[in-house]
Order: C-alpha cells, then sequence, then structure tokens
C-alpha cells in the first residue's frame, strides 16, 4: 500500500509541473507588427495639385562635322560625362591617307624651298620663281591643316559635363555631316513642366512657392524659381510652367512624373491647415462613432474622432486628435484595445 500510494503522489507531482510549465506567461506574447503615421497638420491639402514633368535643365546634341561610319561608341545611355572625354569615333582610313598625302606634299614644298635658297640668296633666282615656291610652301601648309582637322573630326568630345541622353547610333552605322549621335544632359539641376489653367495662371509668380512628391524616387522637394510661359495652348489653353528643383544627387530623372502642389499665401498658415490621416485608418463603430487607432507606449488604445472632407485619399479629423499622436495606419485589422503591438513610423 505505501508503495502504491507514493507511487500515486509521484505521478500527481509531475502531472502539476507538466500543467505549470505549459502555461504562458502573458510577457510571452509577441508584439503585432503595425505601421503608424504622426498625426499632423497638412497645409498643402486644399492647395491645388497638379502632374508636373521632370526635364533636363539643358540638352546639348553632339555630333560629328563630316560623314561616315560610326567605328566606336564609347560611352552607354545614363553615363555619366566630363567635358572633354572622348565619346566615339568613325572609321578615319580615308582620312588618315589624306593627311599623309599632304604631308608629303608639304615636305617637298620645304625642301625645294630650303634648295633654292641659297640660289636666291646669290642673286640666280628671278624673283618671280622665289615667290611663286614660297606659295607653294604656304598652300601646302594650309592643305596639311586642313587634313589634320579632318582627322581630329573623326572623333567627337564632350563639349559639356552630364548625363548621356538617347544614343540614335551604334558601331557600324553611317552618320551624315552634322546630324546627332547622342545628347548630353545636364540634370544638376532639372526644371518640372506644368500646365496650369488660364484662370489661375495669373495667381502664379516667379516666387510662388511648391512642393513636389516623385514616386519613382519616393522622395519630395521644394520647388525654386518659376518660369512661366506667355503664350497658351491652342487646345486645351493652359499655359506650361517650369519649376527649377535641385538634383545635385542626380536622382530625379527626364520624364519622371512629380505630383505638384503650388502654396498661396492663405494657404501657408498654419492654423488654416487641417489635420489629415489616411482614410482608410478611420474606423467606425455600429452607432457610427467614428474612431482611430492611437499608439500609446507599445499599447493600443481606442481615440473617437469628428471627420471633415476627403481629399484624394485622406480625410481630415476635425475632432479628437491634436496632432502630434502615432496612428496606426497599416495593420488596424489585428489590434484591439489594449494590444501590444511594436510600430514602424510610416512616410506620407
Amino acid at each position: 500500500m505505501k508503495h502504491h500510494a507514493l507511487a500515486m503522489l509521484l505521478t500527481t507531482c509531475m502531472a502539476l509541473i507538466t500543467l505549470s510549465c505549459s502555461k504562458k506567461s502573458p510577457q510571452e506574447v509577441a508584439p503585432i507588427s503595425v505601421v503608424t503615421e504622426t498625426a499632423d497638420h497638412d497645409a498643402t491639402v486644399r492647395a491645388p495639385h497638379f502632374v508636373g514633368i521632370v526635364e533636363e535643365k539643358t540638352s546639348t546634341p553632339v555630333s560629328f562635322v563630316g560623314s561616315g561610319t560610326l567605328q566606336k561608341v564609347y560611352v552607354e545611355e545614363g553615363q555619366h560625362v566630363s567635358k572633354g572625354q572622348l565619346l566615339a569615333e568613325m572609321d578615319a582610313t580615308q582620312n588618315q591617307n589624306m593627311l599623309a598625302a599632304t604631308q608629303a606634299q608639304y615636305d617637298q614644298a620645304t625642301d625645294a624651298l630650303a634648295r633654292l635658297q641659297k640660289v636666291h640668296d646669290a642673286g640666280s633666282l628671278p624673283e618671280i620663281k622665289w615667290v611663286e615656291v614660297q606659295s607653294q610652301v604656304a598652300q601646302a601648309k594650309s592643305q596639311l591643316e586642313i587634313a589634320r582637322k579632318a582627322l581630329d573630326d573623326c572623333r567627337i568630345y564632350a563639349p559639356v559635363s552630364g548625363v548621356v541622353g538617347t544614343l540614335n547610333f551604334h558601331a557600324g552605322s553611317v552618320v551624315l555631316t552634322s546630324e546627332p549621335v547622342m545628347s548630353i544632359l545636364d540634370i544638376s539641376t532639372v526644371k518640372v513642366r506644368v500646365s496650369i489653367p488660364e484662370r489661375e495662371i495669373a495667381a502664379i509668380s516667379p516666387t510662388t512657392r511648391s512642393t513636389l512628391k516623385v514616386e519613382a524616387t519616393g522622395g519630395t522637394y521644394e520647388g525654386g524659381r518659376i518660369e512661366k510661359s506667355i503664350s497658351a495652348d491652342a487646345i486645351s489653353r493652359t499655359y506650361d510652367i517650369r519649376i527649377h528643383v535641385g538634383n545635385a544627387d542626380r536622382k530625379l530623372l527626364p520624364g519622371m512624373v512629380a505630383d505638384v502642389v503650388l502654396s498661396s499665401a492663405d494657404t501657408d498658415a498654419e492654423e488654416a491647415a487641417p489635420l489629415t490621416l489616411p482614410v482608410r485608418c478611420v474606423q467606425q463603430r455600429s452607432n457610427g462613432q467614428r474612431f482611430v487607432w492611437v499608439v500609446n507606449g507599445n499599447k493600443v488604445n481606442a481615440c473617437d474622432v469628428t471627420t471633415g472632407e476627403t481629399f484624394g485619399n485622406r480625410i481630415v479629423i476635425t475632432e479628437g486628435l491634436k496632432g502630434g499622436e502615432q496612428i496606426i495606419v497599416e495593420g488596424w485589422q489585428k489590434v484591439g484595445e489594449g494590444t501590444v503591438v511594436k510600430a514602424s513610423v510610416s512616410r506620407k
């Protein structure tokens, strides 16, 4: 009996130990990953938005002076080049032969001049003959310089520093005189071209503030000086403006699309700027009350809000938030009151 009782006691103790070990501590629950956005006032939400196209500051066409067969191209599209860098060359066989022939003529003429120099100094050479020999040397020298220039023209060098644009020809192509082989783009500063309706162009000045968002780079840029066209498009009745934007890192490339916001004086005031959030993060209870999930520390709490008008994919919050709160914009479907989360801040 004693052995039986001892065995039962041991079995019971093992069961209790196993049960206690299987229970998880609340601290072992992994936090839920969410993405938050800082509630903030946005002065641009009521400002007019336009679509802009990035353009290079300048475009310099590069071409050969003469015609011929393109032999080598030393650069590629998008490659940065420096002023004076060799870009391409044509087949120079004919020009090299021409240079050799004119060099021989020049050598012959100078040799004849040297031989007749003594005769002329001795007074035994008619003056007209001496002038004729000198003229032959001058002509031969001119022809030699022309041949050298023609040989040099078989190569083209970068006239400015910049980025190679579209290559119009490749090795083996026949290039005609002054036909652009490529272009070199200056994108150290770019221009963003925007079409402005006729009724709004008068409000834009060279110093009008502008903000540009470029999806391709994921960046937001402050616009600089504005160039304004003086003639309207005959069909759309719009005027083109070009906004100067610094591009030291050369991330902005010609052809990229930009969302352009032009700010007038009345939209720059901070007190007039509404607080906005993405529409998707505003939830609604069964009684119709709207709310958002706010992260406090590492826990989530619901915050009732009152909403206003909608601008695109953003909605104005008129009551409930002061600004600066961390609002869950992604992952709100997985949380509830008091949920422990791991938050990362989203870029608007």
